[in-house]
């Protein structure tokens, strides 16, 4: 049965004498009315009301109240009398705006406004000072309040699927908050200060328009506490996706407890190689990216694999600091690729299928004083071999290609 709308009788449960004490019937001494506690808990989900009446404050004894899956468009103000509230669950409506009553029920722990048509949130929302898990998801908001900072007791505080700009640097004054959700919003970029949030294990910030990644200056201070199996973005095991980041913070090598890093359909041209000295790491994720450093075969061979190459391409300065060795790929003039690690490994030198009617200065700068045994300057349109390979380099060829 689906109701349209709650019957006068459920008001009055606290207040009217039950229709069998009316006509005098006897009681059992557990079922004498008089002596029964007030309603605690009320589920009115998953109905059709469109209203919600004024005398739910004669039920003031309620800690739980769910009315999730209605076709509210608004609530009573009077839901102020509800002081003993703990668990609000508004969930799916079409609540476009919130009573200003709401924000005074100050035992609240658990509000749930997400599925639901509201475009702000009042700066009297600060005043819920016991909220430890409050959902706003799948909403109209273009802002938050810097007042929410006042909900130091918030654990869970999720924001996705909103239009949010940008976040309020006061969020990190959120001291007890472990799970911020961000995913698709319009956020630009993240304030800093939310990597001193020692206490926050997971960020979640897909489906944005992140353009670079947080500074991580305190990652020092950020010991890796409470580590989950999978934990999102910088502050802990795992980076999100669908940005469009360009460059990774060399602070990511500091993180030692990172686990997962997924940096799928991004703008990243290169990865710092102390990736590759991260100990936990078990799964990186680099689909979508114009990666220009790394070979694409070496791409497909697994995370392992590719932490191997990255630990390769470091060295170790006497004082014992670690610095990188040259990139392993180099962007020509013409977009052409030199992969200058089968030049230094294999001593191979390819520059075949470019199609062009001379050889670059900088394929054969390349070469540096590498020794180069195999060159394949095969399906170009050269008309005579380069003169650079023909005067410059002392190259021991075993394969020389040029078709």
């Amino acid at each position: 049965m689906y109701l349209g709308s709650v019957p006068q009788s459920v008001w009055r449960l606290n207040i009217d004498t039950p229709q069998e004490a009316q006509q005098n019937l006897s009681f059992g001494a557990a079922d004498r009315w008089w002596e029964q506690t007030d309603l605690t808990k009320l589920l009115l989900s998953s109905n059709k009301l469109q209203s919600f009446s004024e005398d739910v404050k004669l039920l003031p004894s309620l800690v739980v109240l769910d009315i999730h899956d209605n076709q509210l468009s608004s609530l009573p103000d009077s839901i102020r009398d509800l002081e003993q509230l703990q668990k609000l669950i508004l969930s799916h409506n079409k609540l476009t705006q919130l009573p200003s009553g709401l924000w005074r029920l100050t035992n609240l722990r658990c509000l749930h406004l997400q599925q639901n048509l509201i475009e702000q949130i009042p700066q009297d929302s600060g005043q819920l000072v016991n909220l430890d898990d409050l959902d706003l998801s799948n909403n109209h908001l273009m802002d938050i309040p810097e007042s929410l900072a006042n909900l130091k007791n918030l654990v869970t505080l999720n924001l996705s699927c909103n239009k949010l700009k940008s976040l309020p640097p006061a969020i990190s004054e959120m001291k007890n908050l472990r799970m911020l959700d961000c995913s698709r919003n319009q956020i630009g970029s993240i304030p800093p200060v939310l990597a001193q949030m020692e206490s926050l294990e997971q960020l979640y910030l897909r489906h944005n328009k992140l353009r670079f990644l947080p500074e991580l200056h305190c990652c020092e201070t950020l010991k890796v506490k409470h580590l989950e199996e999978y934990i999102v973005i910088v502050l802990r095991k795992r980076l999100t996706q669908d940005n469009k980041v360009k460059n990774l913070p060399e602070e990511i090598t500091l993180l030692q407890g990172l686990e997962r890093l997924d940096l799928t359909n991004n703008d990243i041209s290169s990865l710092p190689c102390g990736l590759g000295t991260l100990p936990k790491l078990k799964s990186l994720a680099l689909e979508g990216n114009p990666l220009r450093t790394i070979r694409r075969d070496l791409l497909t061979k697994g995370t392992g694999e590719l932490l191997k190459y990255l630990r390769s391409r470091i060295q170790e300065h006497p004082d014992g600091s670690l610095k990188e060795e040259p990139k392993t790929a180099m962007t020509l003039p013409s977009q052409a690729k030199i992969n200058v690690h089968a030049i230094k490994t294999l001593k191979t030198l390819d520059y075949s299928e470019k199609h062009e009617g001379s050889i670059p200065d900088e394929v054969f700068d390349a070469i540096d004083d590498s020794p180069v045994a195999n060159v394949n300057f095969s399906k170009n349109q050269l008309t005579a071999v380069p003169p650079r390979y023909a005067y410059g380099h002392s190259i021991s060829l075993e394969a020389f290609l040029i078709y």
